[in-house]
């Protein structure tokens, strides 16, 4: 019987017992395991018992005390939606030349014992309705460092006013920011500038999955420095948003601009 090299191409390859997962399904199986994780959760401060006995129902009571969240569980039961985006802020050189974008950055520190490897991730996380939250942070591995820098991201959670301060749209929605706002972080210097509706986001992809989780639809964004350095210029976002909450408003300017502040 001659040898055919079609049949060796078409012949069925043994099953190896691995089964992909269903996209929905591992997304159903995570909700299920916070779930569980939440309901056997002991508090260890007092505005942790108080979240959990239901005496706060929502995160803007403690933005309007001023209190400070210290377990990331309160977060997740008071926000629920909560989103996360893992930000490209490594790199690795490519085949034609260029660069290779990856979520972590690896420095290494030279020792009498050899060399100690640092692993810097960052995290923004946010419910795409005014709601967002960072962490940089460092660790000896990869795994470890992520879920660390993902609970530090919830303790540092904090509002950011939206409007329509843009004077091409003044429809009193809050698609954009009521004004314009200025960030920096080292020599990188940001402008955010308030947008009219459909024009969508000007900025880096980076920047985009910030202003998409803190519920921005449309913004420009100018820059200087050296935004190559992606830590720099994310910190810069930053800034602008932190600035943005620092400005004293009247209440006639709230009422032509549509300013959104937290909803619980």
């Amino acid at each position: 019987m001659a040898y055919n090299q079609n049949d060796q191409k078409n012949a069925r390859r043994p099953s190896s017992g691995y089964k992909r997962r269903d996209p929905k399904e591992r997304e159903q199986r995570e909700k299920e395991t916070k779930a569980l994780a939440l309901s056997n959760w002991i508090p260890r401060t007092s505005l942790g018992r108080e979240v959990k006995d239901g005496n706060i129902k929502s995160i803007k009571e403690i933005f309007e005390k001023r209190l400070i969240i210290k377990e990331s569980e309160i977060v997740d039961i008071l926000v629920p939606n909560l989103k996360e985006e893992i930000m490209l802020i490594g790199g690795t050189p490519g085949k034609g030349g260029g660069k290779k974008r990856t979520p972590m950055r690896a420095t290494t520190r030279m020792h009498e014992a050899g060399r100690r490897r640092t692993i810097h991730t960052f995290v923004c996380v946010g419910n795409e309705d005014g709601l967002i939250g960072y962490s940089y942070t460092k660790g000896k591995d990869m795994l470890s460092t992520l879920n660390k820098t993902r609970r530090q991201a919830k303790l540092n959670i904090f509002p950011i006013r939206r409007g329509c301060g843009s004077w091409e749209c003044q429809c009193g929605t809050n698609h954009s920011i009521p004004f314009v706002m200025r960030g920096k972080c080292s020599s990188v210097h940001v402008k955010l500038i308030p947008a009219p509706k459909g024009l969508n986001l000007c900025a880096d992809s980076e920047i985009k999955k910030i202003l998409r989780l803190a519920g921005i639809k449309d913004m420009w964004i100018k820059s200087r420095g050296q935004t190559g350095t992606s830590i720099n210029f994310l910190f810069a976002i930053i800034n602008a948003f932190e600035n943005l909450n620092a400005f004293k408003v009247n209440e006639d300017y709230i009422s032509s601009v549509g300013l959104d502040e937290i909803k619980g």
